[in-house]
């Protein structure tokens, strides 16, 4: 396999680990629901769990869009990845990955499909096509699973409903991220209460996976500031990885396009004809 397709397969696995990272995990404290002065958000944000958090939901189901770098480790390699969200229906995506070897790579996440941008040097091993198309959707139904709601659950909002469907959630403290002040949630779970999130087409998969990685709980973090927006989000899969996102620019206007046809190769349609040579 050529370093630019390791690296494609470690980008749409990040952002697979990302999804799986939204399926699970919410509190149990109460409060008031008034509205705080600007001045005791940070307080109210440390008091009220569940009235915070949920206003952390409404207020990011306002944004169009947000930016975010990702980093972590995904199918064993260590990643650095930064982008846009454009979340609306569908949510999309555009992640720049850097690669020493063959530069930046480029992957967009229009719904359920991922584009990888195939290196300049080999396009003409490609037929001279730009994007590598893989169908998460049509893979999904040949292997019997859904996998569309999982990548509606790379948006922020999301994240913070995984806070919300467990117990347990604590707070660690005030902290500074990128420049934000922010309060900093914690909570881990068990797998059973992360399986409990995913969608039952799923579940079996996803349980195979952590059962052959060894992964008994899942730890996951997010700090929120005082406008209730997630400013970052963290999770900890044992053996399967670890991704930390920062969120930025929420409401910038961003475009992210569906690349062309007549400049894509479709995978699966690539496999068959690898298929066929070998008959």
């Amino acid at each position: 396999m050529s370093l630019w397709k390791k690296t494609a397969v470690v980008a749409v696995s990040a952002l697979t680990a990302l999804t799986a990272s939204a399926c699970g995990v919410a509190t149990g404290s109460s409060g008031s629901s008034d509205a705080p002065k600007q001045t005791s958000v940070l307080e109210l944000l440390a008091s009220d769990l569940k009235g915070s958090l949920q206003k952390t939901i409404d207020a990011t189901d306002k944004s169009d869009s947000v930016t975010l770098t990702m980093t972590g480790t995904a199918a064993g390699q260590k990643i650095s990845m930064q982008g846009v969200l454009d979340l609306g229906d569908p949510v999309k995506a555009e992640m720049t990955m850097a690669d020493p070897s063959d530069g930046p790579t480029t992957v967009r996440l229009i719904g359920t499909a991922f584009y990888v941008e195939v290196p300049a040097k080999d396009r003409s091993s490609m037929g001279g096509k730009r994007w590598l198309k893989m169908d998460m959707g049509s893979i999904g139904q040949q292997a019997g699973m859904d996998f569309s709601k999982q990548f509606e659950d790379i948006d922020p909002t999301k994240q913070v409903k995984t806070l919300l469907a467990s117990e347990g959630v604590t707070v660690v403290g005030e902290e500074t991220v990128n420049g934000a002040r922010t309060v900093h949630y914690t909570v881990t779970t068990p797998v059973a209460t992360q399986l409990a999130q995913v969608d039952a087409k799923l579940r079996d998969a996803v349980e195979k996976q952590f059962t052959a990685a060894g992964v008994k709980e899942v730890k996951v973090d997010l700090w929120v500031d005082e406008q209730y927006r997630p400013r970052r989000a963290a999770t900890v899969m044992g053996a399967m990885g670890d991704v930390v996102v920062d969120y930025t620019d929420y409401g910038k206007a961003v475009t992210i396009e569906t690349p062309p046809p007549a400049e894509t190769t479709d995978f699966a349609e690539m496999l068959q004809g690898l298929k066929g040579t070998d008959n």
